[in-house]
């Protein structure tokens, strides 16, 4: 399957190397870029990509708008924000306004594709930095019911956009064991996958009641 990916942004010489980097995998294409969020729209609507690739900072209009504008307009095509803004506020509002990857421009190379490709699946993604931030960014919870602490070990995980099996390697528990705490932290946030969660928790801004999200 080819993932077909619309680049978004304002600097030429970032396109280029974005192009450049893409263009070596041979499952990815990149059918145009835009240099702003106009550009961007209308490129969308016509060519309907698998991917947007998209600057938070674009001269015509802001993160915010542009992404809730391209998500409301192609909602099949996933958004994923690569830029240099690092804070809560912004990562939060990005998901919030129907992004699935947000990524840093000093991000390794391997964040890129491995995103993009996740993101072709259907799979949230952010960064290490990006997850990090966006925890600090939770607040004390409300919810009904709390997480556990190694259900907040996995959600942790979770939003670093990490599979199962990733996530018993690193807390050397079994795959199984993994679903079965993944299931209960859907359950607990009221929602119907693993990618809702992460949307979930940063519409509240929280976790489940009496759990503080450690970042």
């Amino acid at each position: 399957m080819t993932i077909r990916v619309l680049i978004v942004d304002d600097y030429p010489i970032v396109r280029a190397g974005l192009r450049m980097s893409l263009g070596r995998d041979a499952d990815i294409e990149i059918v145009a870029e835009a240099s702003n969020g106009a550009e961007a729209l209308e490129l969308a609507q016509a060519l309907r990509p698998d991917i947007i690739l998209m600057d938070w900072l674009l001269p015509d209009i802001d993160g915010l708008s542009a992404t809730t504008m391209l998500h409301r307009a192609v909602p099949e095509s996933k958004l994923i924000i690569l830029t240099s803004m690092l804070d809560g506020s912004s990562i939060a509002s990005a998901i919030r306004a129907g992004a699935t990857g947000y990524l840093l421009k000093d991000d390794q190379i391997d964040e890129l594709h491995t995103a993009v490709r996740a993101a072709a699946c259907g799979q949230a993604y952010l960064s290490p930095l990006a997850s990090s931030c966006l925890l600090r960014e939770l607040q004390e919870p409300e919810g009904p019911e709390p997480l556990t602490e190694r259900e907040t070990d996995v959600l942790r995980l979770l939003i670093q956009g990490r599979s199962n099996k990733e996530i018993a390697c690193a807390l050397h528990l079994a795959e199984n064991t993994i679903k079965t705490h993944v299931r209960h932290i859907i359950a607990k946030f009221h929602v119907p996958n693993r990618t809702r969660v992460i949307i979930a928790a940063t519409q509240a801004k929280s976790g489940p009641r009496g759990v503080k999200i450690p970042s």
